[in-house]
């Protein structure tokens, strides 16, 4: 989990062992073109708590109800400095042909002191790129009465922009929602309330869909049928804002 005043998330480190082979993509085959979507999340307790995974899927079914979509999550909670090195994550990758890898939790200093590495970040990124996967970054949203939205968007664009990574507006999406006055952080002021996992999961949904979220039939989550259509039509209005370098490869229709 983000630390309360210098660290903001978890990154994805070097592996040990021999040197990566130089980034050398295997062909991308357009997402759901043998209809199936396969999503692997490697992530920490903000992916995790609410079942981010299982949102995005549910949403991504309610869109695409022809297509079958496999969501996994590594279940491990650390950070991905520490995960780039992590077996059982790196076999979990290599496990099978995954569509879309989303990598959450970049280490980062609110102070600006302190610099963390993102090497491992971007090693995990070259091995989903290499495997023909394509790389979602999950930013995380600014803590309560934080103001630290443009650091985390800096921090994960330098991620993206090491190698083919997409940046769905998550964090802007947040603080859209913030005139609703709806509960979207936990009590710890860091994690997720069910109405901000389902946010998370509309704007990650979004990115892959490229069509809007805000009429799709409600989904299982715990959140009022009428708060997920506010939430959504937040995530869609950011979207739409998203500059198109950070786009993401778009699940086939």
């Amino acid at each position: 989990m983000r630390w309360p005043v210098l660290v903001g998330a978890v990154v994805l480190a070097a592996c040990s062992g021999p040197p990566a082979a130089p980034d050398r993509p295997s062909p991308v085959p357009d997402p759901a073109a043998d209809g199936v979507v396969r999503l692997l999340f490697l992530g920490n307790s903000h992916t995790a708590h609410h079942d981010v995974p299982g949102t995005v899927a549910a949403l991504l079914r309610a869109a695409r109800p022809g297509v079958r979509v496999v969501a996994v999550r590594e279940p491990t909670i650390q950070h991905l400095q520490e995960r780039a090195t992590h077996r059982p994550t790196l076999a979990l990758l290599a496990s099978r042909p995954w569509d879309y890898v989303v990598l959450q939790a970049q280490d980062y200093s609110l102070s600006g002191r302190t610099r963390y590495p993102t090497d491992g970040a971007e090693s995990l990124a070259r091995r989903a790129r290499r495997q023909g996967a394509h790389v979602v970054l999950f930013a995380e949203w600014a803590r309560r009465d934080v103001d630290e939205t443009r650091l985390i968007l800096d921090t994960y664009g330098h991620i993206a922009a090491a190698g083919p990574a997409c940046l769905p507006p998550v964090p802007e999406a947040f603080d859209r929602a913030a005139p609703l006055h709806l509960e979207l952080l936990a009590p710890d002021g860091n994690h997720s309330s069910p109405a901000g996992a389902l946010l998370a999961s509309a704007v990650l949904a979004g990115a892959l869909l490229h069509q809007p979220l805000a009429d799709l039939p409600a989904v299982r989550t715990g959140v009022p049928a009428r708060v997920q259509h506010r939430l959504r039509t937040v995530a869609d209005a950011a979207l739409a804002a998203l500059p198109a370098d950070r786009r993401c490869p778009q699940v086939s229709p």
